[in-house]
């Protein structure tokens, strides 16, 4: 299993070799240091790998920091023995066409009414419909006389964890530190993702 963290650039597209566009996210990925491992048979009780991506200068890391200078820290489930503190993770871990999911934190849109948020038809615009042409309607019925948990109903949008699986490593530029992955993926420029290779 491999794994590394990365920053979202943005979205670009290149052509293949027959002239079709494919649509592709540039993410600035790693390169990445081990920072902690975690076995069954130590304290943690469970196997993972802890990585850092980002390291702070010295003026910027704090007392609970020491020994930890990185801005950002994520573990992956993985093999403990095929790793040790102190190793470096690069793209150049990564194969030109290897599937891959990718988890972000989805971008933040507000308040939103069901409409938006859920892609309700909203009331008919005909004869007689005032000031409520995006309201949602009806929430309950008779029995049981309550709004039952769950409902699809206004409130924040985006802002969560999302994960896309199946998604494709399209190019690979080690010299800089770049991987261009096929489609969109969760969140803004600058938001941190975690990729990982799919079982």
């Amino acid at each position: 299993m491999k794994f590394i963290l990365g920053l979202k650039l943005g979205m670009s597209q290149i052509f293949d070799e027959k002239g079709n566009v494919i649509p592709v996210t540039l993410v600035k990925a790693g390169p990445c240091q081990v920072t902690q491992i975690k076995t069954k048979e130590g304290p943690d009780g469970y196997d993972a790998i802890q990585i850092g991506f980002k390291e702070l200068k010295p003026k910027k890391v704090k007392k609970t920091q020491k020994g930890k200078p990185f801005q950002y820290l994520r573990e992956f489930r993985g093999d403990p023995k095929k790793y040790k503190v102190g190793d470096k993770i690069d793209v150049s871990i990564f194969k030109e066409g290897e599937l891959v999911k990718v988890s972000g934190i989805s971008k933040g849109k507000g308040f939103a009414g069901v409409v938006k948020r859920w892609g309700f038809a909203g009331r008919p615009t005909s004869h007689g419909t005032k000031h409520e042409v995006r309201a949602p309607g009806a929430i309950g019925s008779a029995t049981p006389p309550r709004v039952l948990k769950g409902k699809k109903m206004a409130g924040r949008k985006g802002g969560k964890r999302v994960t896309v699986k199946n998604l494709q490593i399209i190019k690979i530029d080690p010299e800089n530190n770049l991987l261009a992955i096929k489609g969109a993926v969760p969140g803004r420029r600058g938001t941190l993702l975690e990729i990982e290779t799919i079982k």
